[in-house]
């Protein structure tokens, strides 16, 4: 168990900066890692963004194949590969702007198909400022913070997260790879003021005893909290430390504290301070989002004009905005399940088996049909039978949304991010031809 101070972090951001330009990378370049969570880590993506370089941070356990198609795909000027701290064995340091230039370029995680690039490109210095002081100010990052770092560094969120806790000054803990008992030990050794982490973890650490009352901020994301978790969640934490938001590797949409979650259980709030929320007529949600936050994918122009309208951007899902902007999510469009010519939204079915108490909790996905066209199945873990949760849900869901089958399994695939993997579910379940 490593905490990273940021005054120490600084130091080794200063060296990595000094290696990179010698190295020949200037601004615009990229350079890869693909590395465990470390200090090193930190520094060198932070070292790299505050020279204009762009650091592409991929997944340390990818199949070498697909890691090479990253790669060639990235091209970098750089590839540091697992060992980032070779950049930091020197003594020359170089100067950095106060904040990052620009913002890592992430690989989508692939749970509805081929992995994307998104590319952000360098931005000009009000725009950069904008966008660290958008997080900074959202989230009230501060010197004193001591952030706990539960999800791989690899991934959009926990990286911003854990930098901008050491661009305002803060401290980060890094436990290691997620292991319930090591967290609540590092809670216990070290009382976090803030973390983020998906319901995965949030399942995982309740009922431990743990003593939450350190934190001013658990913010959490990635993938639909069950409504009983997330209530188990703002019973355990200090009040109003409980921050829900919904994004996506692309982009950042909704922010929803807790007392706007309890006032409309089951939303994920509404936009962030400088965009607009809205659905159009397929139901597909789009945000307006500043200059700072656009993007693109990387070198793939079509898929990036698909996802623009104007300054509006779509990842692809499902929902709805209420008279007073609050987002309801219905789930992806890749994961929406027609069946009989009705449209079954999974993360609707999902809600009313996860209400079962003997439901831990659930993914539901289609399969082809020579009747239906897709019926609708369900995976999911708890101790119910699975007569029974269909009677539950036969009582509670119109005849199409019910699922045709449910089968019981140990654990759900899931990025290790805590996402589900729907596409690997019918291979998991026999269900794939």
């Amino acid at each position: 168990m490593t905490v990273v101070r940021a005054a120490d972090s600084l130091r080794d951001q200063r060296r990595a900066a000094a290696a990179l330009a010698a190295g020949g990378l200037r601004t615009g370049d990229r350079v890869l890692l693909s590395a465990a969570g470390s200090p090193a880590l930190l520094a060198v993506v932070l070292g790299a963004l505050r020279t204009g370089v762009v650091p592409v941070v991929l997944d340390p356990g990818l199949p070498p194949g697909e890691r090479a198609d990253l790669v060639e795909d990235a091209d970098p000027a750089l590839d540091l590969g697992g060992d980032p701290e070779r950049l930091l064995a020197g003594d020359a340091e170089a100067d950095l702007a106060d904040v990052p230039l620009a913002r890592p370029m992430h690989y989508t995680s692939g749970t509805t198909g081929r992995r994307k690039g998104v590319w952000s490109g360098v931005l000009g210095e009000d725009d950069a400022r904008a966008l660290a002081g958008e997080e900074l100010e959202l989230w009230g990052f501060e010197p004193g913070d001591r952030h706990l770092v539960l999800s791989p560094l690899h991934h959009s969120a926990p990286l911003r997260f854990a930098t901008h806790t050491l661009l305002a000054g803060g401290d980060v803990v890094l436990p290691g790879p997620f292991d319930a008992d090591r967290a609540a030990a590092a809670i216990a050794a070290h009382r976090p003021t803030t973390a983020f982490a998906v319901p995965t973890h949030l399942q995982r650490l309740l009922g431990r005893g743990i003593d939450w009352s350190s934190f001013r901020l658990l913010a959490h994301a990635g993938a639909p909290c069950p409504e009983p978790l997330k209530r188990a969640v703002l019973d355990a934490l200090p009040a109003d430390s409980v921050v829900e938001f919904y994004g996506s590797t692309e982009a950042q949409f909704t922010v929803c504290p807790a007392a706007e979650w309890l006032a409309r259980p089951g939303s994920v709030g509404r936009a962030r301070p400088g965009r607009e929320m809205s659905a159009d007529e397929r139901g597909q949600l789009w945000c307006a989002v500043p200059r700072w936050a656009r993007f693109e994918y990387w070198r793939a122009p079509e898929k990036t004009a698909a996802a623009w309208r104007g300054d509006r951007i779509t990842v692809g899902d499902l929902g709805r905005v209420d008279d007073d902007g609050f987002v309801w999510l219905d789930g992806r469009r890749e994961d929406l399940v027609i069946s009989g010519g009705v449209n079954v939204y999974p993360a609707e079915v999902e809600a009313v088996l996860d209400a079962h108490p003997g439901v831990v909790e659930s993914a539901v996905f289609g399969v082809p049909d020579e009747r239906w066209g897709q019926r609708v199945v369900a995976a999911y873990v708890g101790s119910v039978v699975s007569a029974e949760l269909g009677d539950w849900a036969r009582e509670r869901l119109a005849a199409a949304k019910r699922p045709k089958e449910l089968r019981p399994v140990e654990e759900l695939p899931r990025t290790s991010t805590g996402k589900v993997r729907r596409l690997d579910l019918p291979a998991v379940l026999g269900l794939d031809g």
